[in-house]
């Protein structure tokens, strides 16, 4: 016997729309110029231009009033909590009132050529060489080769034709890590370090360095230096010796071969610009080399051609119509879902700098309060996690520098009044007494804690030494000079 049942259920369905504005709001300024000319060569619909005639209506295209409501909680495992280090790059923008100007691009030779012109001039075989030229096309800005060797040897099979052994593939390995400059071509963070410790001139020093790399890299990333020390029988003075060798070397080589001021610069294009007139701030969206964008008049005009004229209603002529249709919708969709972008980010940055006016104002970092993503979500109505991809991966330039958005999100600490502060002023305390103490007798975390607390911050010495950490300064005994 068959039973019939009703049941009710809700279902959430995201529009063509919804998801292109999902998309776009984690895409930073460049990306998102990139983003639009990728949009543009794909659809002949959608062209640059000022759109005199918006009428969109008889195409059945979607309102630019629909709302964000229903993509906030979309990818609830969206990390939040990406790790964007606290530090600022000041660039002096001149006069508050001085216009502001893309940051053009530096001209010159390229990294990857820098290392192809040293290859040239190498020792190394024929086949070594296009070997070793084809590991440098696999190196990233960074200066790492994070595939595989196996892989590459694969790929050059396949596709090249081209049989090489593994240890054809090493020896070409071994002549890109030997390029300009040193740790080029390390496929982690420990061979690199290690690279450029075996190239430096080996001193006592230098050795016992290369020794904490080679032999016990995972202490020394987790900051267990006294089971080091223990471990290599080493005193104080040694082991914070080998620890200063070891911070002076370059993480990211790839970085090196640029100004890194320069380097900055170029990868960092803000998504926002803070102007302030005489105490006023005012936010802007850096779209300078954003074309404006349009349907094209001429897709209207066939799609009305091929409607008016019914008579000669040919296959191809149905065929062409709906894909004519097709993408007027599509760029209808797009120039509507970068509208909406565009006011969802205003929206967030305008709460962010009204939240963190007196920063805005006076450039201080003091000046920051507590702030979290929830708190800006809740003033303007968006979800969390719809702040979180529009805080991620953007930045903002104001009169004092140019500004990760994360670094306006920070956690909030109690003072003895109940006065709510950000753990980032506690942080400039603690880099400021350590930057200022007497190196022959370095201040401890206890001491450090003892001082917060007389300066009415409630704060554990756990705590104290976490924030610490996070400034990368070691503990007192390795901060501790002998004379």
């Amino acid at each position: 016997m068959l039973n019939l049942q009703q049941n009710i259920k809700l279902q959430q369905k995201l529009s063509p729309l919804q998801i292109q504005v999902i998309k776009m709001l984690e895409y930073p300024a460049v990306e998102f110029e990139e983003r639009i000319r990728e949009e543009m060569e794909a659809n002949p619909a959608l062209e640059e231009g000022k759109d005199e005639n918006s009428d969109t209506d008889d195409f059945d295209t979607a309102s630019a009033n629909e709302t964000n409501d229903g993509i906030s909680d979309v990818y609830d495992d969206y990390d939040m909590d990406d790790d964007i280090p606290d530090y600022r790059l000041n660039i002096n923008n001149g006069s508050p009132d001085d216009k502001h100007e893309t940051i053009p691009f530096s001209g010159g030779i390229s990294f990857h050529e820098h290392l192809e012109d040293q290859l040239k001039m190498s020792a190394a075989d024929k086949k070594t060489q296009q070997l070793a030229q084809y590991l440098i096309g696999n190196i990233d800005e960074d200066g790492y080769l994070r595939r595989d060797l196996e892989s590459m040897i694969d790929d050059l099979a396949f596709q090249a034709g081209i049989s090489v052994s593994e240890e054809e593939m090493k020896n070409a390995l071994t002549v890109v890590q030997g390029l300009d400059p040193a740790g080029i071509g390390a496929r982690n963070l420990q061979e690199c370090l290690s690279l450029q410790l075996h190239q430096k001139e080996p001193t006592l020093c230098i050795k016992t360095a290369t020794r904490v790399i080679d032999d016990f890299f995972e202490p020394f990333s987790k900051k267990q230096y006294d089971l080091i020390a223990k471990r290599m029988n080493l005193s104080d003075e040694q082991m914070r010796n080998a620890i200063e060798e070891i911070v002076k070397l370059n993480p990211k080589p790839g970085n090196a071969f640029a100004n890194p001021a320069e380097t900055l610069i170029q990868r960092v294009t803000p998504d926002f610009v803070v102007e302030n007139d005489n105490g006023i701030l005012s936010v802007h969206l850096n779209n300078g080399n954003l074309p404006e964008l349009r349907v094209s008049p001429s897709y209207h005009h066939m799609v009305q051609e091929f409607m008016g004229n019914k008579k000669n209603q040919t296959q191809a002529n149905k065929n062409a119509l709906l894909f004519a249709k097709q993408k007027i919708d599509a760029a209808a969709w797009f120039i509507d879902a970068i509208k909406q972008r565009n006011t969802t980010l205003l929206q967030t940055m305008e709460a962010i700098v009204k939240a963190q006016y007196d920063f805005f104002l006076e450039g201080e970092e003091a000046k920051l309060k507590p702030m979290k993503l929830k708190d800006i979500a809740d003033k303007i109505g968006y979800d969390v996690s719809t702040i979180s991809r529009v805080s991620n991966s953007k930045y903002v330039q104001t009169e004092f520098g140019i500004f990760p958005l994360k670094y306006f999100f920070s956690e909030s600490m109690m003072t003895d009044s109940g006065e709510e502060v950000s753990n980032k002023e506690i942080k400039q305390i603690i880099q400021e007494v350590i930057d200022t103490e007497n190196k022959n007798h370095p201040i401890a975390d206890g001491d450090l804690t003892d001082l917060l607390q007389k300066k009415g911050y409630i704060i554990a010495r756990r705590t104290v030494a976490k924030y610490r950490e996070q400034l990368n300064l070691p503990m007192a005994r390795l901060r501790k000079k002998t004379y």
